[in-house]
């Protein structure tokens, strides 16, 4: 949905909760649960969508005629599509899924290859006048980085990227910019992490290569770059590096980073006690990573990169004190003792950031809806998304 105000701001929820891998179950996933979600919010505005293609769906909707259907669907229902996650590559739920989230890496041509058709499917797709964003995995897993010159093919990968943005901007007018989302575990974790990337190898290693590449002067190839690349910040990521989320905006703004996208959600948190533990055992599944850091009372984070890892860890730990889990909790959800949600981080300066427009894209992505302990569920997925926007939007005003 757009806000009816001067920062042009677009609010959705982002599709990588609806099991989907093929275009057919994801076209599915809208009509059965997106339209009935857009009935309870706002029936009477246009809607946006913030779609979940993995390389399979994206090749499927990249067919001339199945895309002509989809936008006269979108007509129809009064629908837009304004962003995409394109950080899971292949299935994201039913299985297991853990690190192969992170795979193939921006090392590959193969995930350059699919966010770049995820692009002009995206391009296809766009309303006149907005902007369109795509959020995308933090580099790699940070266990597979070894070397710098794995930094610099993951930078020439982006730069090319970089590059097919600006033809489709050029040649459409559609103006697309791909966020990539620190996470933990992940090459780019933190905010200083990623700043240091795009300063010392986007900026430096990569810049000369787009020059290269599309025989443009340093200038004009760092404007492409801060156009087109940027940042997607998730509120539950920034919460396990224990960041302010208002604070990591005005770092970004400081640095001259564009925020693509912020992703709204929350993760777990509990203080090291036997009955927390014992209580984060029912968050302990088999699909997704759950990633833990604990902060010590001098500051420091312990950091494991999986919850059974921590819970066995954390009882001979006894200076590791709040501990947060990357476990994606519905933002209404309040907590249950021992139990707290850091959806009370996102706090009055984050809201006021956001209403002034510092970034116009705006995705609740609460995706763990399917193993959630049912303690957690409130009804059906329909209702936990519809009383997500609620909470959402009572705070955007």
């Amino acid at each position: 949905m757009q806000f009816p105000d001067q920062a042009g701001r677009h609010l959705t929820y982002c599709l990588n909760v609806h099991p989907a891998e093929s275009w057919a179950e994801c076209f599915d996933a809208i009509r059965t649960h997106t339209l009935a979600v857009r009935n309870r919010v706002c029936p009477d505005n246009s809607f946006g969508l913030g779609l979940r293609l993995s390389a399979q769906a994206a090749d499927e909707l990249s067919d001339p005629e199945t895309l002509d259907t989809f936008r006269t669907f979108l007509n129809e229902q009064n629908l837009y599509v304004f962003t995409v996650n394109a950080f899971p590559f292949g299935r994201f739920h039913g299985g297991h899924v853990k690190e192969r989230v992170y795979q193939p890496d921006w090392t590959t041509d193969a995930r350059r290859d699919y966010t770049m058709r995820v692009a002009d499917v995206l391009a296809a797709l766009l309303p006149e006048g907005v902007q369109g964003s795509i959020s995308t995995v933090p580099g790699a897993y940070k266990l597979l980085i070894r070397a710098e010159r794995d930094q610099q093919v993951m930078a020439e990968h982006l730069m090319d990227t970089v590059a097919h943005l600006a033809a489709i901007h050029r040649n459409s007018g559609r103006e697309i910019h791909l966020g990539l989302e620190p996470e933990p575990a992940c090459f780019i974790e933190t905010t200083e992490e990623c700043v240091s990337f795009f300063n010392e190898m986007l900026l430096a290693h990569g810049r000369t290569h787009l020059c290269g590449l599309i025989g443009v002067d340093p200038n004009e190839a760092e404007q492409l770059i801060r156009r087109h690349l940027g940042v997607c910040i998730d509120t539950c990521h920034a919460a396990l590096q224990f960041e302010e989320c208002a604070t990591v905006i005005e770092r970004y703004r400081a640095e001259g980073i564009r925020i693509s996208k912020v992703q709204l959600s929350a993760a777990l948190e509990a203080l090291n006690t036997e009955s927390a533990r014992m209580a984060l055992r029912s968050f302990d599944e088999p699909v997704y990573l759950h990633q833990v850091h604990a902060q010590c009372a001098d500051g420091r984070l312990l950091l494991w990169n999986d919850l059974p890892d921590a819970l066995a860890a954390l009882p001979r730990q006894p200076m590791a004190e709040t501990v947060r889990v990357h476990y994606h909790v519905p933002l209404f959800w309040e907590g249950a003792a021992p139990l707290k949600s850091t959806a009370r981080l996102l706090d009055p300066p984050l809201w006021k950031q956001l209403a002034k427009g510092v970034c116009s894209h705006l995705e609740i992505e609460t995706y763990t809806f399917d193993v959630l302990p049912e303690a957690l569920k409130a009804g059906t997925i329909d209702d936990s998304i519809v009383r997500e926007y609620e909470w959402v939007m009572a705070r955007l005003g």
